[in-house]
């Protein structure tokens, strides 16, 4: 009597086991999940991005709860903290959240939006950082923030809904949030060290991207900073936009030996500039605030940009660049 296990694997090459081509080859990705889900760059044409509307869980901000030492609003008994001198205008975060999100729409970006909520975590607009998308898919982060902590399920969730792989959940004590993560270019990535990101998370980061043959550059962030996105942000192959007060200086010596430019930022500017978020090669949604110093600099490089309101959002604590993942952008 013939094996079948044989006749099933060597007869029809259809039907036989293979390793080859490797999980991150496109042909592969798209037979077997449906799209080519990831990203190997930050300035590549964005295709697909996730982003969640701010919600119920702004309702959790009590203005009688102020915590004057640290001139916020916020309740460590329940678990939140809100940064600013007053208290959100929950319906102008919205519509600013929503025009930010047409923008993208009109640039011909497909918006996902996170299934659900987390609780009454109040910086889940941020879905920068429960996740990293790298080469065929995801990387579950584990939040730096115990405030923060859940908002991973929520996106998991989504992530399954969607048909987006996930490579690896950080785990055991590594600690990892996606606003310290950057793509430098496709065979380069930089993940900023600090408070909210410690080197256990960033190696296991670092395993997932060497079996895709991209090197991982560390960076020791400065003081408090929480994550490499508040100081550097690529937005052409070549060119990034970064506010070297927040930067060791080996970094910048990193990107000099990578042929990588930079704009540096004003001092006078929106803190927030650098937070913007490049939409293809050299187009780049900002906030508003950034001097005719910074804006004449971008314009001498090529650069263009759509100015998008966001100051509301930004007191909750994150920027443009916070308030989105991509899920899908064109190769370069």
């Amino acid at each position: 009597m013939s094996n079948p296990h044989w006749i099933y694997t060597q007869t029809i090459k259809t039907f036989a086991a293979g390793a080859e081509p490797g999980f991150e080859d496109p042909g592969e990705l798209a037979a077997t999940w449906g799209k080519v889900w990831g990203i190997d760059n930050d300035v590549g044409r964005i295709r697909e991005i996730l982003m969640h509307r701010p919600g119920p869980e702004m309702g959790v901000v009590d203005p009688a709860k102020r915590l004057p030492e640290i001139g916020s609003f916020g309740d460590p008994a329940v678990g939140w903290y809100y940064q600013s001198d007053s208290p959100p205008d929950i319906p102008l975060m919205q519509r600013q959240h929503a025009d930010f999100v047409a923008a993208l729409e009109a640039e011909g970006v497909i918006v996902h939006h996170v299934d659900g909520d987390a609780g009454n975590r109040l910086k889940q607009v941020y879905t920068r950082d429960p996740l990293i998308m790298v080469k065929g898919g995801a990387i579950i982060c584990r939040m730096g923030a115990r405030i923060r902590r859940g908002e991973e399920l929520a996106i998991t969730r989504t992530l399954g809904r969607l048909g987006i792989p996930i490579l690896r959940t950080i785990n055991g004590t590594g600690v990892m949030e996606g606003g310290s993560f950057a793509w430098l270019n496709p065979r380069t990535c930089a993940i900023g060290v600090g408070v909210r990101v410690n080197r256990d998370g960033a190696e296991q980061v670092r395993e997932v991207l060497a079996r895709q043959g991209v090197e991982l550059l560390i960076v020791d962030l400065v003081g408090y900073d929480i994550h490499l996105d508040v100081s550097f942000l690529m937005i052409d192959r070549d060119l990034a936009i970064l506010n070297p007060m927040g930067l060791p200086y080996s970094f910048l010596e990193d990107l000099k030996a990578r042929g990588i430019r930079w704009i540096e930022t004003d001092p006078a500017d929106n803190g927030w500039i650098v937070n913007s978020l490049a939409i293809a090669p050299g187009r780049v949604l900002m906030p508003e605030g950034a001097t005719n110093r910074t804006l004449d600099r971008l314009a001498a490089a090529g650069v263009t940009w759509v100015t998008i309101p966001y100051a509301e959002v930004q007191k909750n604590g994150g920027g443009l660049h916070c308030s989105t993942t991509p899920l899908i952008r064109d190769p370069l």
